[in-house]
């Protein structure tokens, strides 16, 4: 990944994510200036988080579909600061399904390349846009929404930030047929108006992941 790659994603992921805390922050606010778990020093290290290393430093573009998350699970000082950070990476004809941030809103920025994006709102109404490198799209929160990177032969990259530090992620394809325990072939004929043989063809497709 080139040098100028690396720059922008890394001023975007604070910039943006300054942005998304002042105006869509989801998480209780605490009453200290950031919570301190018992038994962790707490230093310049405390708040330092290089898991993105391995994507920024990448030689090539992503060789799958693939994404890396700092929420508070991830980067514990984050705990209570109403803010979260996903990169993800495209192929050509790669797509992030649509799913779901019950507890934040998503401010994606697109780095490299372009994505169509889109979500439903509750009146089943969709909002789509195709972005080119440099713009910006936001999700409500609790919104189902999708990404789709439609060029053939370019790759795309793109830097998110959730307005909580534990927006969530509900995976919709996944939820409906690839669950722990799956949900009633019967139920799920049902309601999308179809047969039993084709729900059970959707969740031995779904038994693989998506790259």
């Amino acid at each position: 990944m080139s040098s100028s790659t690396t720059v922008k994603i890394l001023s975007l992921v604070i910039s943006a994510s300054v942005i998304v805390q002042t105006t869509t922050a989801g998480d209780p606010d605490i009453p200290s200036d950031f919570i301190t778990p018992d038994g962790i020093p707490i230093d310049g290290k405390y708040f330092t988080y290089t898991g993105m290393r391995a994507f920024v430093q990448q030689s090539a573009p992503p060789s799958y579909f693939t994404y890396m998350r700092a929420s508070k699970e991830e980067f514990v000082a984050l705990d209570g600061l109403s803010v979260a950070t996903i990169i993800l990476g495209f192929r050509p004809g790669d797509v992030s399904p649509p799913h779901i941030h019950p507890r934040a809103s998503e401010l994606l920025f697109v780095v490299e390349g372009s994505l169509v994006v889109g979500f439903v709102d509750t009146n089943n109404k969709l909002f789509t846009q195709k972005l080119q490198t440099g713009d910006m799209f936001v999700f409500p929160k609790g919104l189902i929404h999708f990404q789709l990177n439609e060029d053939p032969k370019n790759h795309a990259i793109s830097v998110s930030s959730l307005g909580s530090a534990s927006p969530g992620l509900i995976l919709v394809p996944n939820n409906l047929f690839n669950t722990s325990a799956t949900i009633d072939d019967r139920v799920l004929a049902l309601s999308f108006k179809t047969n039993i043989s084709t729900i059970q063809l959707l969740k031995k497709a779904l038994s693989t992941p998506y790259n």
